[in-house]
């Protein structure tokens, strides 16, 4: 290990996919690190929809990390599968009647595994101790050469380094940089279903393991069947910024949700509204926020972001958890480097170039977001999967 981090406390503030894979490529590299996570324990919080991780990206973290045979023994063959249906549900396009052409070491084979799975095996990877539950971050002040961290339950800890890897509403950010996200202009209302061949056997028999877009020219509903038995889903449509608000929603009262979901989605086949139809599933609006694709802050010697706290983007290319992960990797080999003398050299070169690939990244999701929502969206989506069968 590079002498950078010798003697030195690492705090990540987070323990999403991004931080518990730096805190294992760290620690692979005898750093001391402690990661600080709001959650009371690792089954405190339902874990969203499956993830596909890239192999430039996600599967490259995992692979540095020694993880992926750990990885292929929990990912969900098939679950990559998508089917494209209009809003009248005619199935348009269907990869389940295709031959895979794509595996592990393949650019183009991006593997899916659900949240749950993959937190396991990334927090199981990690020496006893590491993860400091029910620690939901305050604020933090500069102390001697680190900083002084104060959490909520009324302890504090002190770090000479501190990585923010603590997602959209990120406590660290505001002290590397006052830049704020812009809303995109839609709102994606996120879904679970549990046990949904029970609850809902039409939406669980057409999304059949793997994954639905569904398309009408203004509105999206992406479907994601889950290793647990339940589906994920999440609506799309343009709205105003303050539309959850404005609405008088309680996303909490499912008949509340089944009202505003039949008038909203009028248009669609009457199949869709199974996804609001019981009283076994949660429902979570989230406005979509980007950050500036210019963004640009100086460098720190002590404190940095990865993930959603740098570069927050809608979902729309599938970029999120595989941009994070990359940064961990990035980050965890700038910081072990003997080629920095620094830490402010080693951090300033991580995050010259993690701004640069989440402009991309960004700039991607924003295109992808806009085309879905388009009336050329059902074609774009054709073009944008059908490459990846051929190759």
């Amino acid at each position: 290990m590079t002498m950078l981090l010798t003697g030195k406390k690492t705090a990540i503030i987070g323990g999403g996919p991004g931080g518990l894979t730096l805190a294992r490529l760290l620690q692979q590299r005898g750093a001391e690190v402690t990661v600080f996570e709001r959650d009371t324990d690792r089954t405190a919080r339902q874990q969203g929809a499956t993830l596909d991780l890239h192999d430039e990206s996600g599967l490259r973290a995992l692979t540095e990390a020694g993880l992926l045979a750990a990885f292929q023994q929990h990912y969900r063959p098939g679950a990559d599968k998508i089917r494209l249906t209009d809003g009248q549900a005619n199935i348009l396009y269907d990869q389940h009647q295709e031959t895979d052409a794509a595996t592990f070491g393949h650019e183009h084979f991006r593997p899916e595994i659900d949240r749950g799975p993959l937190r396991d095996l990334l927090l199981d990877s990690l020496q006893p101790d590491t993860i400091v539950w029910d620690s939901q971050l305050l604020g933090l002040e500069p102390l001697a050469e680190g900083w002084q961290l104060r959490f909520r339950n009324g302890t504090t800890a002190y770090a000479d380094l501190v990585v923010g890897a603590d997602g959209a509403n990120s406590k660290v950010r505001p002290l590397v940089t006052p830049t704020q996200p812009f809303f995109t202009g839609f709102t994606v209302v996120e879904g679970n279903v549990y046990e949904a061949v029970r609850h809902a056997p039409a939406m669980a028999a057409l999304v059949q393991g793997g994954k639905v877009f569904a398309l009408d020219g203004k509105q999206s509903i992406i479907i994601s069947a889950k290793g647990d038995g339940s589906i994920s889903f999440y609506t799309g449509q343009r709205t105003s910024e303050a539309w959850v608000q404005e609405s008088g929603i309680n996303f909490q009262n499912p008949q509340q949700v089944a009202q505003w979901f039949a008038h909203d989605f009028a248009d669609w086949h009457p199949i869709w509204r199974e996804l609001v139809a019981t009283d076994q599933a949660y429902f979570v609006p989230r406005p979509q926020y980007c950050m500036p694709l210019n963004q640009h802050w100086d460098a720190q010697p002590n404190l940095t972001l990865l993930g959603d706290a740098a570069h927050l983007m809608p979902p729309y290319a599938g970029e999120g958890v595989n941009m994070a992960m990359l940064d961990a990797l990035e980050l965890s080999n700038c910081l072990t480097s003997p080629a920095f003398s620094s830490t402010r050299e080693a951090i300033a070169q991580y995050e010259t170039e993690m701004r640069r690939r989440a402009a991309e990244a960004a700039h991607m999701s924003i295109v992808s977001m806009e085309e879905l929502h388009s009336p050329n969206g059902i074609a774009w989506m054709s073009q944008v999967v059908s490459p990846i069968l051929s190759n």
